[in-house]
């Protein structure tokens, strides 16, 4: 299968970083330990990716640009995080530059793309403070107005990439009495402010991205001009959270890189390992969890690529999509990387042994990108309380104008289809129209059903995939109806049954995502793609959180799901529903095997 044209970029990346076993190219494994060990920023990998020109993307066409999609940036998001995320996130600060590109005025546009491209320039996002942490409305950093600028007073912390960092996007007061208009967001650059004025805090130690410079920044009566305010002045609070609409899903790309290396590193020990006569993986439960751990990021992408396209198609309701693949995409994918360590055995807790302990660096990274940009309580109470008026809109909606939503459906979930071009204008800090990919799920039975027609596929597959779906619909009901008499109210304080509401949410999004990815896409991602197997199986252990596994049908032969597992990991392709292709294997030996060898030999 060729791949389609928003993973090209991905696919070239990742050829020329090479294959990360080799220790000799740049992002291989032995190089990232080896930063981690030292704690040590990885420049070099960071100027590699400036010099690859890496940084156009993500800066969009109109602004003097290479960005075209958020799909696109995901993919090579992605092939940066399976190698590391600790340089992966370094760069990937880059991305709060859509700040501007959303608020920005043209001379702020043209300063940053110039700032980007051609000095090589990173950026930060000053929002938290110590005492403070997510309740951004209570901060104490202050913008005082004065003739032609700004008193800049306070400190953020933690920031990532707070000193090693030539913008800064800073959240400050700048009206007491303003409630939601209290703050404004400035694009503090350092190099027009007075040094004298500003400093950075000392390097935060942490378990995992451990080479990250995460640390802060304290201002002291440092001016800044008002060509630096980002937007009208009290609009801050409104760019911080639609930024982060745009951030929380993008977040997704780290997790699904990293769950990428725990799965190939520990297929790979699992298909050489022989233990009692047999491959580690050929014991039915290894396979099992290595089975489920691949069909857990199929379910991840269905619902990160989904809103990536939602982005073009739907901005209006990102701020439920966005909350959704924030929450269930990076928790899935943490208890993934733990469920496959069982399989690795102690090897997974090994600093030296197995790809150079490479697992263990991608255990520590990872649990850190459910808490960025929101942690999973901050986003499941963002989406709970819009979850009273999305049940309203569903029933609402009902059997309206089909045609409609299913176009919408259509260039949304089917990869072929270009896209319309990303209007920031139009994020909204409350979803007022619902959620057409749950509004969309009597559509998609009604289309599953006419698939009884296609004699290619497996009835027995396509009745399952009928039956869970219909499943699916009826727990999306039963939750509405939930929502409709409950009696919460907004603020902060919400019963943990709400949280568990709201998380049931999203597996039904998730859920449904899945479906119509599945329908949108089963003659364009291949055989294994279009039979279905993997969808039965992904519902299946979606509903499982609904109801027992006595209550569901019984799990089909999940063999097609194992077989193409190692297909993939054979062909060196991405663990996805569209898998690229990654970096040539190595195909010489490295000096440190020759000499091993050559001491065995002796």
């Amino acid at each position: 299968m060729q791949p389609l044209k928003q993973y090209w970029i991905a696919e070239a990346l990742e050829k020329d970083l090479g294959d990360p076993s080799n220790p000799d190219n740049m992002m291989s494994f032995k190089q990232v330990i080896d930063l981690d060990e030292q704690e040590e920023f990885p420049h070099e990998i960071i100027n590699w990716l400036y010099n690859w020109k890496l940084q156009h993307y993500y800066i969009p066409t109109e602004c003097g640009g290479e960005f075209t999609s958020f799909e696109e940036f995901i993919a090579f998001v992605r092939v940066l995080s399976r190698r590391d995320q600790t340089a992966a996130i370094a760069f990937t600060t880059m991305f709060w530059s859509y700040l501007t590109w959303m608020a920005g005025t043209d001379e702020q546009k043209r300063t940053l793309a110039s700032f980007m491209k051609d000095a090589n320039g990173a950026m930060c996002l000053a929002y938290s403070e110590k005492a403070h942490g997510s309740d951004l409305l209570a901060g104490d950093v202050r913008a005082t107005k004065v003739p032609g600028g700004y008193i800049l007073n306070g400190e953020k912390w933690p920031i990532n990439r707070a000193t090693i960092s030539g913008v800064t996007f800073v959240l400050a007061k700048t009206d007491e009495a303003g409630g939601a208009r209290s703050l404004s967001l400035f694009m503090v650059e350092k190099s027009k402010i007075d040094p004298a004025n500003y400093s950075h805090l000392p390097k935060i130690f942490t378990h995992g991205v451990r080479g990250s410079d995460m640390s802060g920044i304290k201002f002291e009566d440092c001016f800044i001009p008002e060509s630096m305010r980002l937007g009208a002045e009290g609009a801050g609070l409104e760019l911080a959270l639609k930024g982060f609409q745009i951030t929380r899903a993008l977040c997704a790309a780290f997790s699904q890189g990293a769950a990428d290396t725990a799965l190939r590193t520990t297929l790979k020990f699992a298909l050489g390992r022989q233990l009692y006569g047999k491959t580690v993986y050929d014991m039915p439960q290894p396979k099992r969890t290595l089975t489920d751990a691949y069909l857990d990021i199929l379910i991840c992408d269905c619902a990160t690529i989904g809103v990536t396209r939602g982005f073009n198609t739907m901005p209006e309701q990102i701020s439920v999509w966005s909350a959704v693949v924030k929450y269930f995409v990076t928790t899935t994918l943490e208890t993934v990387v733990q469920n496959v360590s069982v399989v690795l055995g102690s090897r997974f807790y090994m600093r030296e042994e197995h790809d150079y302990g490479i697992f263990q660096k991608v255990l520590r990274d990872n649990a850190i990108i459910s808490m960025f940009d929101g942690s999973t309580v901050v986003n499941l109470h963002a989406l709970l309380l819009q979850l009273r008026q999305l049940a309203k809109s569903r029933a609402r909606n009902a059997g309206r104008n089909p045609e409609t939503l299913q176009a919408r459906l259509a260039t949304t979930f089917d990869l072929t289809q270009s896209l319309p071009a990303f209007d920031g204008k139009k994020l909204e800090l409350v979803n007022r129209g619902g959620d057409d990919v749950l509004q969309g799920l009597g559509l998609a039975l009604t289309s599953l059903i006419d698939l009884k027609k296609d004699s290619s596929l497996n009835s027995e597959i396509l009745q399952q995939i009928i039956q869970l779906t219909e499943m699916v619909q009826e727990e999306l009901n039963t939750l509405d109806h939930q929502i409709t008499e409950s009696t919460f109210q907004f603020g902060h304080e919400q019963a943990p049954e709400v949280f568990d509401i709201a998380k049931q949410y999203c597996v039904l999004h998730t859920a449904a995502s899945c479906v119509q990815m599945w329908l949108y896409n089963r003659h364009h991602l291949g055989d294994f793609f279009s039979k279905g197997e993997w969808l039965a199986l992904s519902l299946r252990k979606l509903m499982l959180t609904f109801r027992p596994a006595k209550a569901l049908p019984a799990r089909i032969d999940d063999t097609a799901v194992a077989q193409e597992l190692v297909r993939l990991y054979t062909d060196n392709r991405m663990f996805s529903i569209v898998p690229f292709q990654l970096a040539n294997p190595q195909l010489q030996e490295t000096k440190t095997d020759a000499t091993q060898r050559l001491q065995l030999q002796a």
